[in-house]
Order: structure tokens, then C-alpha cells, then sequence
């Protein structure tokens, strides 16, 4: 617990806003003239945005003269805060009602987040399309055309024998029927179609180790070339000194002998 004696200062209560009886010598600030954001008429409250500094000012001395109180330019990021000194003391004539003014800036709301920019969502990366001369068909299985077979089967009445015509007689299928032709034919064809498919695998296999062979002799060839450049260059050279005079003669006709005369 914190006991004062006579002996210790006391702390003098501070105004909560500056008064003084200056007044700016320029033109007073008509608030009808402010926009109904930069303008805050709530009893108690008011401030306005000074038209200097652009920084929040409050205003005193509503029931006599209202002018903005001394302030400091308070911008955000600023290297230091400076005095204003050509809004501060200014005179501001206020000729709009607390109850039009709060209109007002509730009728310019929507009006505001109408003009402000929406969220930019990112466009997804689509691929682009191949172009015709780039589109290759697929080759059908007969798995395939068997399932849409079975699912035409499922819808058609036609196949179900449901369909029948003016004389009663049940109406033939030509979707169904070309189908099962369609399925039978691969059918047929599938084992001719897996053995080409398995010889290309073999034949593509067979290249790729043929060609992991060749990128390795040609990997091995380039790391020994410069040795064999060096043995090369030192094999062309002389040695130094003079020729040996007492090594004998290499006979001529011996390795290049004449051929017998007829």
C-alpha cells in the first residue's frame, strides 16, 4: 500500500484537450463542404480530417467557436512527427446536423464497397487443347465396348424386348446389334492385339538397353580421350639427340618383293 506524505510532489491533473484562445488568421473550414467520411459529428466525438495534414483532428470549443485543436501531423510512417502549424487553431463552421450527417454516411457506405476492388482470384492453369493434327485415336478393347454394351442392354427397351411395333412384333435394336458385332470383332482380335502389344514392349526395351550401352562406351571413351591425346602427342615426337648410324639396314625387297617375269 502506497501512503503520500507533505514531503512528496503531487501530480497536477491534466486537461483532456488543449485549450488556448488563439485563432488561425486563415479562412474557417466549412464541414458541409467535407466529405461524410472525413467528418465525425458524434456528441462528444467530433473530429474532422485536417485539409493540411490529413491526420484526424479533434474539435473543441463547440458550444463558442469551434476550431481544430493544435496537433501534430501524426502520418503514418513519417521519419518524425511535425507541428502543424497552418491547420492548427483553425476555425471550422459547422452547418450540418449530427442527424443528416450520420444519412449520409450510411447511404455512402454500399456506394464505397461497390467501388472497392474484389479479391483477385487466381485463374487455374488449363491445359491447352492438342491440336487436330495432334489427336491420335485410342484403339477400343473389347472390355470396353463389352461395359457400354451391358449399359445400353440396361436402357434400351428395344433390347429388353419391351419395344414393340403397330403389328405387336418387338422392334430390333441397330445400336445393340452393332455393338455386339463391335465386341465380337475384338473380341476375336485380342489375342493378335496382345502379342503386337508385347513385341513392341520387347523392341522397346531392347533399344533403351542398346542405348544405355552406347551413352556408357561414349561416357567411358570421353573420360580416357585426353590420355590418349597426350600418348598420341608424345608418341609423334623425336627424341632428342642425333640418329643411330650403326643400326642396320632394312632389307627393301623383302617386304616389298618383285613379282617373277614370264
Amino acid at each position: 500500500m502506497t501512503t503520500t506524505t507533505p514531503a512528496m510532489p503531487k501530480a497536477r491533473k491534466r486537461r483532456r484537450k488543449t485549450r488556448t484562445p488563439n485563432v488561425s488568421h486563415r479562412p474557417p473550414i466549412i464541414a458541409s463542404d467535407l466529405k461524410a467520411n472525413a467528418l465525425d459529428l458524434t456528441p462528444g466525438k467530433e473530429h474532422l480530417v485536417c485539409p493540411d495534414c490529413s491526420t484526424w483532428v479533434p474539435i473543441t470549443g463547440m458550444l463558442g467557436t469551434p476550431k481544430l485543436v493544435p496537433h501534430h501531423t501524426g502520418r503514418a510512417g513519417a521519419a518524425e512527427r511535425r507541428r502543424c502549424t497552418e491547420g492548427s487553431n483553425r476555425r471550422v463552421i459547422i452547418e450540418v446536423e449530427v442527424d443528416a450527417w450520420r444519412t449520409e454516411l450510411i447511404e455512402a457506405a454500399p456506394t464505397t464497397a461497390s467501388r472497392r476492388a474484389t479479391k483477385v482470384l487466381p485463374k487455374p492453369k488449363v491445359k491447352p487443347a492438342p491440336a487436330a493434327s495432334q489427336i491420335g485415336s485410342v484403339p477400343l478393347s473389347a472390355e470396353q465396348v463389352r461395359r457400354v454394351f451391358r449399359q445400353h442392354q440396361q436402357r434400351c427397351s428395344a433390347c429388353k424386348g419391351e419395344a414393340t411395333g403397330r403389328d405387336g412384333q418387338p422392334l430390333p435394336c441397330h445400336d445393340g446389334e452393332r455393338l455386339a458385332v463391335t465386341f465380337l470383332r475384338l473380341y476375336r482380335q485380342e489375342p493378335r492385339r496382345r502379342a503386337v502389344r508385347e513385341f513392341f514392349a520387347r523392341e522397346r526395351q531392347r533399344f533403351d538397353r542398346q542405348y544405355a550401352a552406347l551413352s556408357k562406351r561414349t561416357s567411358e571413351w570421353t573420360s580416357v580421350l585426353p590420355k590418349v591425346q597426350d600418348a598420341d602427342i608424345r608418341r609423334s615426337q623425336l627424341p632428342v639427340g642425333d640418329a643411330p648410324t650403326e643400326a642396320r639396314s632394312v632389307p627393301l625387297k623383302t617386304l616389298h618383293p618383285e613379282r617373277p617375269t614370264r
